[in-house]
């Protein structure tokens, strides 16, 4: 048993030193004074500074920011609703077709998937003169469609597992469809919705391949820039920038975490 244990721990030890030994590299990289990047010439915060004043990739960011914030927000609606769709109104007439169509993008190539929207927004522009011309708009369209099919899975799977006495008993003391809703459902698949909107941030905010199948000309989100600069070579201001986001990932992360123990407490409560 001392040997398996100890096995376990070397193996969850060596396993998290492989995901995030890269990520703090990085975040020491940041601070590295040299502007070779794998060259260490001391600590410095210059790159932080010289990042500021990089209009292209400040703009790119800001978008990005922008568009992540859209599209798992609109996201989490529609895929909260599929999923309680799916979860609680029973058989109906092409649930499976229904259900095929939510989960396609989970297996769907992304290059496929910007493909088949390239054509599509093509297409609307010349039917219909919208839209007219590739950015912003179509860039969300295009995340809300693979990111809403993330959320309705984990929505989905929350309702599944969760007791449906609490809802019979709100519906016995003469709860309307919508007050049960948001009164008694919402609340107990919080932290699920949670999860989902984190998710499909962070999705939308890594997404390249699709992005670049959708965008035009001035809307190049981040990805896409900082895929273009390492054609060229990666610069510190890049490891400056992924240092910020990473920052920002954690902290969100951290504070949902919370909500969920909170979430978590008033559930005990209730049993």
């Amino acid at each position: 048993m001392q040997r398996k244990s100890l096995f376990l721990r070397f193996s969850a030890g060596f396993g998290f030193l492989f995901l995030y030994a890269p990520i703090i590299a990085l975040i020491i990289y940041s601070f590295n004074k040299s502007k070779l990047v794998t060259v260490w010439g001391g600590w410095s915060l210059k790159w932080y500074s010289e990042l500021f004043q990089n209009d292209q990739i400040i703009d790119a960011a800001l978008l990005s920011l922008k568009i992540a914030f859209i599209s798992a927000t609109v996201a989490v609606v529609l895929g909260t609703m599929a999923g309680y769709v799916l979860s609680r109104f029973g058989p109906f007439r092409g649930k499976m077709i229904f259900s095929g169509w939510i989960t396609a993008p989970l297996v769907m190539p992304e290059v496929i998937t910007g493909l088949s929207l390239l054509l599509l927004f093509v297409a609307l522009e010349g039917m219909f003169g919208w839209p007219s011309g590739r950015g912003t708009g179509t860039i969300i369209i295009a995340h809300v469609t693979f990111c809403m099919a993330y959320v309705a899975v984990i929505v989905q799977a929350r309702l599944s597992s969760m007791d449906e006495t609490l809802e019979e008993a709100a519906m016995d003391l003469g709860a309307k469809p919508s007050s049960l809703f948001f009164l008694v459902t919402l609340p107990l698949i919080a932290p699920a919705i949670i999860s989902g909107w984190l998710l499909s941030f962070t999705l939308s905010l890594d997404d390249l391949v699709i992005a670049s199948f959708v965008s035009g000309p001035g809307n190049s989100t981040l990805p896409m820039v900082i895929f273009s600069k390492v054609r060229l070579g990666v610069t510190p201001e890049v490891n400056a920038l992924a240092t910020i986001m990473i920052a920002i990932v954690a902290i969100g992360v951290i504070a949902a975490m919370f909500q969920m123990r909170r979430q978590a407490r008033l559930l005990a409560k209730l049993d």
